[in-house]
């Protein structure tokens, strides 16, 4: 597929090493020269330096004959014309835009469309990330919470804790614990590095496990891994820009929030504005503070500035000073690493919200859902199966019998309203949803031939 992404920041440069190891034609567009240099000397990929909303640039990048145009720039105006560009100009097929702007999206129905701005698909990386972290409030201890299937289905990442039932047993022994319960474990990362599931396998303190389950069986699965934690109940939040904003919203109704914003204007505007939350104006790395404010009787404290810098060191001091569990969001990738092994206990990535959005859209055949994880290492992905015994190589036939890549496991399928978790004999049917996890993600090629609906045979 020939693609032209505009802008070669972070999530630009991100998705462009993503969709370059998947044997697609990348024309990168940026007005940063020195940016594109690095990436062309790194990636196989073609580079076009200018403003990627002019005509001539586009034209020159080959609008005129690309399959897709996904524009992720830090100026959402930018990213709005070069789709409209796209469309009058070259009637680029597929056009892909990142919008920040709560403004904006306010509106995003009836401005996106052929009418009016033809965008195809909108990525708001803040509401992504506010999907995110309100998950991982609904479920105390997990590290990573993805749904598929409209939410029917979750897989969940845990880490394994002295006090967990399954922690020192086999795998095995998981139906025994929890008979009523079907789940199955998709991964397991043992000092970073994955190891393969089978019924043998003893589960280890600090384990990274990935399991998949029907959400409403989430909790019962995490007690066998960990002491299970209770509902979180008082929630700081260090931040009031859309995403801190966003959150209060969201948790103010069941949750006693506080909102802490720098600037004495938006925290005006803010305390006007939300019903339930708690706003005041501060440094939230002012120890003095915190202590006033009583964090140390807080559940969750939320760094959402756009500091990474102070939403680190404010979430270090709040781990001090008492606070159960530290959430912080980090925009540059390098600090993820750091954080590992700190006293924060969960770190998110808007570029990794944003990359797996996009990579939903990007992904070929029925694909509805793809969450980028392990740093876009590994790649939990919802497929629809289509066609039949004759047309396609997997409807109507058992897991056990599908030549799936290396490191690649079938851990549910949704059919209608009903949760099934694969079992080697497990049959897939036409429109099944069917949710696979990849150790590594250079197979994916593969898995979307393997889907691919074709007129030939396959006796």
């Amino acid at each position: 597929m020939k693609i032209i992404i505009i802008g070669a920041g972070q999530v630009g440069g991100t998705l462009a090493e993503n969709l370059v190891g998947e044997r697609n034609e990348i024309t990168l567009i940026d007005t940063n020269t020195e940016m594109l240099r690095e990436l062309q000397d790194k990636l196989d990929l073609q580079v076009v330096p200018g403003q990627g909303c002019h005509p001539d640039i586009l034209q020159k990048a080959g609008a005129e004959d690309a399959d897709m145009v996904i524009a992720v720039t830090s100026d959402d105006a930018t990213n709005m014309i070069a789709c409209q560009i796209c469309y009058s100009l070259f009637n680029t097929t597929s056009k892909i835009a990142r919008i920040r702007s709560g403004r904006i999206l306010k509106f995003k129905d009836e401005l996106f469309n052929n009418k009016h701005i033809p965008i195809d698909h909108i990525i708001a990386p803040e509401q992504l990330v506010t999907r995110d972290i309100a998950r991982l409030i609904d479920y105390p201890g997990a590290l990573q919470v993805l749904e598929f299937a409209g939410g029917k289905v979750s897989l969940v990442a845990v880490k394994a804790y002295y006090g967990g039932l399954l922690v020192g047993h086999a795998l095995s022994t998981l139906k025994e614990h929890i008979p009523n319960v079907d789940t199955r474990v998709a991964a397991i990362y043992r000092n970073g590095k994955p190891i393969r599931p089978l019924g043998t396998t003893v589960i280890e303190a600090d384990d990274e496990v990935f399991f998949i389950a029907a959400s409403i069986h989430i909790r019962a699965v995490m007690n066998e891994l960990q002491k299970l934690e209770p509902a979180y109940k008082r929630i700081m939040i260090a931040g009031g820009g859309n995403i801190g904003a966003g959150l209060a919203r969201l948790l103010e109704n069941n949750h006693e929030v506080k909102l802490i914003e720098h600037s004495a204007k938006r925290a005006y505007h803010l305390a006007s504005e939300l019903n339930k939350t708690l706003v005041f104006t501060g440094d939230s790395s002012d120890q003095e503070l915190l202590v006033d404010e009583h964090i140390d009787q807080f559940d969750v404290f939320i760094a959402v500035t756009n500091d990474d810098e102070a939403n680190i060191m404010s979430s270090l001091l709040a781990k001090r000073l008492g606070v159960r569990k530290t959430m912080v969001l980090i925009q540059r990738s390098a600090y993820i690493d750091l954080v590992h092994g700190s006293n924060i206990d969960i770190a998110i990535s808007p570029q990794h919200a944003t990359i797996s959005a996009l990579l939903t859209h990007v992904r070929k055949g029925a694909i509805d859902n793809v969450y980028s994880l392990r740093g876009g290492a590994a790649e939990a992905i919802e497929i629809v199966a289509k066609g039949d015994k004759n047309s396609s190589k997997v409807v109507g036939r058992t897991i056990q019998s599908l030549k799936l890549p290396p490191g690649t496991s079938i851990g549910a399928i949704v059919r209608g309203e009903q949760v099934l978790i694969a079992h080697s004999n497990t049959m897939v049917m036409e429109e099944d949803h069917v949710i696979l996890f990849m150790v590594n993600k250079r197979y994916i090629s593969e898995v979307e031939k393997l889907f691919q609906v074709s007129a030939l045979s396959y006796f």
